[in-house]
């Protein structure tokens, strides 16, 4: 997976995944992989220009023949291999996540289950692709109805879960009979390439899955290349809106999940140790990059001040380092760039007046001084035409809005453009009611922070934080990653 570069001991150098093994980069671009706890260069990575993304694209489109026409049930054997290879590395694919990203090594771990919860779903396959047959639809006729696979998929995946979000594209793909391309983050890459070489070990034949590194280029040229059928996406919503847009208009299928912004609404009734508890794990786990994390608490009526009273404490206790670590809450941002990115955002909400109640800027952890570390920030009396409030900050930030009652609670998660996530907390079962039924949002948690849906379940947003008709894994996957043919069928002579 990676060779040192002479006079760089400490840098790896990462390699592209075409046709079953390591492709070194010929483009001559490279980027930057940091460790974000000590702030410097971990590793380079190599991006694919034009040519590479052709050769994997051809890798994949060569494989794609006899591997869509490999019975299900063959599929899914190989996939329960996989499983368990990912369950025997389950600690090793763990620790690539925080070496690149910097979050805890508790939430990597909790990060690699999710991806290996949805390649156990993959495994049932067989049952998966079962469609339905009409006897006698007409006099001697008989109908039924196939689900094929399209052909060679693109996934272009984000930096904050890089082998979870992968695991909820190619291994339903390839389980559906498609043969597949990464792009995933050039932030963090390694656990990508690590789960290309689980996938061969496991038996898949070359070319099913392969991994090309890049940026916008590289994305461009799987979007034109006219052998990919379809794009799969996480991204920003502005990264999200381009892939569906230009896929579209090639007459490519695209699914493309955006940004979040995130609001947990807390009722007088809701139970607050419970509440406080929920909110300090969902806004500042991971250091807040997460597209589940929640970004905004909005405070119903009174119980507003005593909400804030309990979270300033609470943020200020946050225990920060670097995330190998025990025992802590959060670890660093994932690089230099993105820090300054959240700070500007916590510098903007100050200049439009709202209240800094916990300020997370400008901590340094001892040991770890070059390290891209922010603190936990709180707002208080946010206001939604506040940059804080409309924009996804993706850092650990958390903004309280105050609303006189529910129905105004719900007008406001309505009135945002992206509908990601929401949670209500309260104990009142008619309100909870109320609000699932009426929200505009995909994903709803009742007294549950970040509800992210069971691998056989599906997951995604409403309005600009999903472009395309599917949502990601579960049946939703499987509909997506094959089309539909209805087969009609009479012999001459038989009698109806």
């Amino acid at each position: 997976m990676s060779a040192v570069r002479p006079g760089a001991a400490c840098v790896r150098e990462l390699s592209h995944f075409i046709n079953g093994q390591t492709a070194a980069g010929t483009s001559g671009r490279f980027g930057d992989v940091f460790d974000p706890a000590q702030g410097q260069v971990a590793a380079r990575v190599p991006f694919a220009g034009v040519d590479q993304v052709a050769d994997a694209v051809a890798a994949a489109k060569a494989a794609f023949p006899a591997w869509s026409e490999t019975p299900p049930a063959q599929r899914a054997r190989l996939m329960f291999k996989f499983k368990a290879l990912l369950d025997r590395h389950h600690d090793e694919l763990a620790e690539l996540v925080t070496r690149d990203h910097g979050k805890l090594f508790e939430d990597s771990k909790g990060e690699v289950l999710r991806g290996i919860e949805v390649v156990e779903f993959a495994c049932g396959i067989p049952n998966l692709l079962k469609t339905d047959f009409s006897d006698q639809a007409a006099a001697g006729m008989d109908n039924w109805n196939l689900r094929q696979p399209l052909g060679v998929v693109a996934g272009v995946t984000p930096f904050n879960f890089p082998m979870m979000v992968p695991c909820w594209m190619f291994a339903m793909a390839a389980a559906t009979g498609n043969t597949f391309v990464l792009k995933p983050s050039e932030r963090t890459p390694s656990a990508s390439m690590r789960l290309a070489e689980l996938f061969i070990e496991a038996g898949f034949p070359k070319g099913v899955f392969n991994i090309v590194h890049g940026d916008k280029a590289t994305v461009d040229a799987l979007i034109a290349h006219p052998d990919v059928a379809a794009l799969t996406v996480v991204a920003s919503t502005p990264v999200a809106e381009y892939i569906y847009s230009e896929g579209a208009k090639l007459g490519k299928r695209v699914q493309a999940l955006g940004s979040a912004k995130n609001h947990l609404v807390v009722m007088p009734d809701a139970n607050l140790d419970q509440t406080v508890e929920a909110l300090i794990a969902s806004s500042y786990g991971s250091a807040g990059e997460r597209c589940m994390a929640t970004s905004v608490a909005v405070a119903v009526g009174p119980v507003a001040d005593e909400l804030v009273a309990r979270l300033v404490p609470r943020v200020r206790a946050l225990r920060i380092g670097e995330g190998m670590q025990p025992k802590l809450d959060m670890g660093p941002l994932v690089n230099a760039a993105h820090r300054a990115k959240v700070t500007a955002c916590i510098d903007a909400g100050v200049a439009a007046g709202a209240k800094l109640m916990v300020d997370g800027r400008g901590i340094t952890v001892p040991g770890y001084e070059e390290g891209f570390f922010l603190g936990g920030s709180l707002f208080d009396d946010v206001k939604p035409e506040m940059s804080i409030y409309r924009e996804e900050i993706f850092g650990p930030v958390l903004s309280v809005v105050r609303v006189p009652d529910l129905a105004s609670a719900i007008a406001l998660v309505n009135a945002h453009e992206l509908g990601n996530c929401v949670s209500l907390f309260t104990s009142d079962g008619g309100a909870a009611r109320t609000f699932s039924r009426q929200v505009q949002v995909g994903m709803v948690g009742i007294n549950v922070p970040s509800p992210v849906p069971a691998a056989w379940h599906s997951f995604g947003g409403w309005k600009r934080s999903l472009f395309g008709d599917h949502h990601q894994y579960g049946q939703e996957a499987v509909r997506f990653y094959t089309r539909y043919k209805s087969i009609q069928q009479r012999w001459p002579g038989i009698a109806g």
